[in-house]
């Protein structure tokens, strides 16, 4: 597991784009926490939430319904909040491994913040550490 400590990408929830942006320049994704203080997880943006800023879903002239307004199509500056997907997959230290990588498999994802009992982010463990603990494993047998 990547601690927070260890530099796991996060933001606050009121972040602005820039902030965001730089964070996923170097990052598929980030972790959205109520503060800094606490760090109650409340979302995780990936690069697939800021498709909808580049491209906005296409509205009919026909159509009724409101467009979206989280794009860069009308100016709008965002925070984190915005446009975050809500409610991520969450792990804790006591789950086992096996019972993580189902979670990961069944919801399509490729990391998971790993929480306590308050939601309070403490890491996140990703494919990329199993896959590098198999590799390890593999060249002792050798």
């Amino acid at each position: 597991m990547k601690t927070t400590s260890s530099g796991i990408p996060f933001v606050e929830k009121n972040a602005d784009l820039k902030c965001i942006f730089s964070i996923l320049s170097k990052n598929n994704h980030a972790w959205v926490v109520e503060n800094k203080e606490n760090l109650r997880i409340i979302g995780i943006i990936t690069e697939h939430d800021t498709l909808m800023l580049f491209s906005p879903p296409y509205t009919p002239l026909q159509s009724f319904d409101k467009p979206n307004i989280q794009s860069f199509q009308f100016g709008l500056s965002s925070t984190a909040e915005d446009i975050m997907s809500k409610k991520p997959v969450t792990t804790s230290l006591e789950e086992k491994i096996m019972d993580v990588i189902w979670k990961m498999k069944q919801h399509k994802i490729k990391q998971l913040p790993v929480v306590d009992e308050n939601d309070k982010l403490l890491g996140e463990i990703s494919l990329r550490h199993f896959i590098d603990m198999y590799r390890k494993e593999q060249t002792k047998t050798i």
